[in-house]
């Protein structure tokens, strides 16, 4: 069965730095354009990034761009989210996603067919 897991996140304060990590368990996820997304407490989930499976082409939310970098290394299996500059609405459940479908775009999550647990991002101020 194909899995994602997330590790990586803990608490921080605002400023600092953390990098997310996400293992696929099959080879397939290194053909598959991989997300990121968060859920904070009361709020949707939200798209974060997103990378091509060439790692080639990134794509950012806009509250993130400058401060987050998405990528990859195919050959491990692995994705990662390296955040900078942490703010307090930063905080959230993040989770790694595959995009398994084409039909609504690299930015909706329903294009993303299998995630991962989550892990857990805590900014203080």
């Amino acid at each position: 069965q194909e899995q994602l897991v997330e590790s990586g996140g803990g608490l921080v304060q605002a400023g600092g730095s953390l990098t997310l990590s996400c293992a696929a368990s099959e080879r397939t996820f290194s053909t598959l354009t991989m997300g990121w997304f968060r859920q904070a407490p009361g709020k949707e989930r939200e798209f974060v990034g997103a990378v091509s499976w060439s790692g080639g082409s990134r794509y950012y939310a806009e509250s993130v761009k400058g401060r987050f970098t998405i990528s990859r290394d195919s050959a491990k299996n692995m994705v990662y989210l390296q955040m900078n500059s942490l703010k307090p609405e930063d905080t959230a459940v993040y989770y790694c996603a595959a995009r398994t479908r084409f039909n609504t775009g690299i930015r909706s999550q329903i294009d993303y067919g299998t995630w991962g647990q989550g892990t857990q991002v805590t900014v203080s101020s």
